[in-house]
């Protein structure tokens, strides 16, 4: 077996972590079917829903499948740096956080007519600073950071995970700057409206796809091996 497919077989889930996985999918509809019939609300746009728990799982998945390895201190401090300014340039191109572009509107956190994993959201809105934690994004973007974190452990060049979960961010710049951000002044309804643009939809795909670079980090032999076999 090639180290490719060895590594693609090692991606397979053992039967205990099907049942786990049956458990939270199992889970999350749950809590999905239980807001729509509290909420009542008029579902014209499906994805809106989905698009979170896609974010959640697939962080879930990424935290489970990999584990830093031994290091010395200076190593983790150095790993430790680079992935916390990685989270921050996240955080800032993917709209938790920024610069104020409005009156002060003082801290709230948006529980009605927020779907689970859009809420509840944590919003405040300074005359320096605003931020709208959403649940999923702050959860996906700190788990691209822990696998920046273990990959730089692992001395892995996996670069093309990097420019990817980069691109996640700018892909998703323009939704969330002018819904999410917006919802500091303009109420949880902007938050719904960002996820109708097709580069949110854009940015979901390119997370996932990020997550599993980072966890399967594959070296350029790999990627020829692709192709020849392409």
């Amino acid at each position: 077996m090639s180290t490719i497919e060895s590594r693609l077989a090692s991606l397979r889930p053992s039967r205990e972590t099907a049942i786990w996985w049956a458990v939270v999918l199992n889970t999350e509809l749950l809590v999905l079917l239980a807001y729509l019939v509290v909420e009542t609300p008029i579902v014209t746009r499906p994805l809106f829903y989905i698009i979170p728990f896609v974010w959640i799982n697939a962080a879930l998945w990424g935290v489970f499948r990999v584990s830093p390895r031994a290091a010395s201190t200076r190593q983790r401090v150095t790993a430790l740096g680079i992935a916390g300014g990685y989270f921050l340039v996240l955080g800032y191109f993917g709209g938790l956080y920024g610069p104020s572009g409005g009156p002060a509107t003082g801290l709230r956190v948006a529980f009605e007519a927020v779907p689970p994993g859009w809420g509840p959201a944590v919003i405040y809105g300074g005359t320096v600073l605003q931020f709208a934690l959403l649940p999923f994004k702050l959860i996906g973007y700190a788990t691209l950071a822990y696998l920046v974190y273990a990959t730089v452990l692992d001395a892995a060049s996996s670069v093309v995970g990097g420019v990817l979960g980069l691109f996640s961010c700018v892909s998703c710049t323009l939704p969330v700057i002018a819904g999410i951000v917006s919802g500091f002044v303009g109420g949880t309804g902007a938050v719904a409206a960002a996820a109708f643009n097709q580069s949110y939809l854009l940015s979901t795909v390119v997370f996932v796809v990020t997550v599993v670079l980072l966890v399967w980090r594959p070296t350029m032999a790999d990627l020829r091996g692709i192709g020849l076999r392409g």
